[in-house]
């Protein structure tokens, strides 16, 4: 079950800022110039650390065990914990990105 509307409810959403940063990610639809976006408001780390989370997701949603997940996208154990919680007790972002993983043919 997504709870989008209890999300939007939390900090920070409400605040004009990050809202209109999900406004914008929101309107981009090209690959590219969501890649060049991420690169000019994200360092490296933060690309590839937020990266990491989406995979342990996916990897926890097709039933992966904790030590295969974290030797795939080398997170520490308990960030793997914190999205396996958010995954089932989120606001539903993990399961919405997933759902798009799959309709680009990506195996969950």
């Amino acid at each position: 079950m997504i709870k989008r509307a209890e999300a939007q409810a939390e900090p920070p959403w409400g605040a004009p800022l990050p809202e209109q940063m999900a406004w914008v990610l929101e309107s981009i639809t090209d690959v590219d110039d969501m890649k060049c976006l991420l690169k000019d408001v994200m360092t490296e780390k933060e690309i590839y650390e937020t990266s990491a989370r989406l995979e342990a997701a996916r990897l926890l949603a097709s039933g992966a065990r904790y030590t295969d997940i974290i030797d795939a996208t080398q997170l520490s154990s308990r960030t793997v914990a914190r999205v396996s919680d958010w995954l089932v007790n989120g606001s539903g972002g993990y399961g919405v990105a997933i759902k798009l993983l799959q309709s680009h043919g990506v195996d969950v």
